[in-house]
């Protein structure tokens, strides 16, 4: 458990970093005299998502490897770990390739195409930075995701959950919970919404399944409680 907690922190920490690039204004300053990136662009293109996929590695790798006691749906490579392992690289590779897209597009949105929308140049960037970049992210967001919840499921957990586990567990899972809130909370319904929805139902089904696995419970309530606040925000919202 303490590899796990170490790996869900470094999420966390993720996080807060990634708030913090893009909430404050310490890191707007251009990257080269040329100006083709800030350091705002540039640090959630490569440093951020890089640290957090990292980290989303070790922890499947972690998960595979751990002495827990056995393996459940098939041995280690088999075919359901194979394509578990399949799916999430190709969920790395989509997560990578839509920040690639979306921040350099966002920044050209923001620097030469607020005013401009009918222009064929504005239209493919602002195109890229507000739908496509998305739909290639969420793909990849949901299979990374969803991967390590079924590898949870295939290589459970045997040990016992102390106390102090499901409070560093449910620590961590506020500010995934959190950063959930506060991108989908004060925005339309659109396809983020959704695909929270999805996990939160999918985490929530395999815990009712797989009380006692700690990155499943770990999802369930990060997603669960993001997906409530945001609700409750909009329903106060129309009241």
């Amino acid at each position: 458990m303490r590899t796990i907690h170490t790996l869900l922190s470094v999420q966390t920490i993720v996080i807060i970093l990634g708030s913090i690039n893009r909430l404050t204004n310490l890191t707007t300053a251009y990257v080269l005299p040329n100006q083709f990136l800030r350091w705002v662009d540039l640090l959630n293109m490569l440093a951020i998502p890089l640290a957090s996929l990292l980290a989303s590695y070790l922890l499947k790798r972690h998960l595979e490897t751990a002495h827990n006691g056995g393996v459940r749906g098939g041995a280690r490579d088999g075919r359901t770990h194979v394509w578990l392992s399949i799916l999430f690289f190709i969920g790395v590779y989509l997560t990578a390739a839509s920040y690639g897209d979306h921040e350099v597009t966002n920044f050209l949105h923001a620097r030469f195409c607020e005013s401009d929308t009918t222009s064929d140049l504005c239209r493919i960037v602002i195109y890229n930075d507000d739908e496509f970049s998305h739909y290639v992210f969420f793909t990849g967001f949901t299979l990374v995701n969803a991967t390590l919840m079924f590898l949870q499921v295939i290589f459970p957990y045997r040990g016992e959950l102390r106390t102090s586990d499901v409070v560093l567990l449910i620590v961590n899972s506020l500010f995934i919970a959190l950063g959930i809130f506060a991108n989908l909370g004060f925005e339309e319904i659109g396809l983020d919404l959704v695909v929270v929805a999805i996990l939160a139902v999918m985490a929530s089904g395999l815990l009712w399944r797989n009380r006692r696995q700690p990155i499943v419970m770990y999802y369930a309530v990060a997603y669960m409680l993001g997906l409530v606040a945001t609700f409750g925000v909009k329903g106060l919202r129309l009241a």
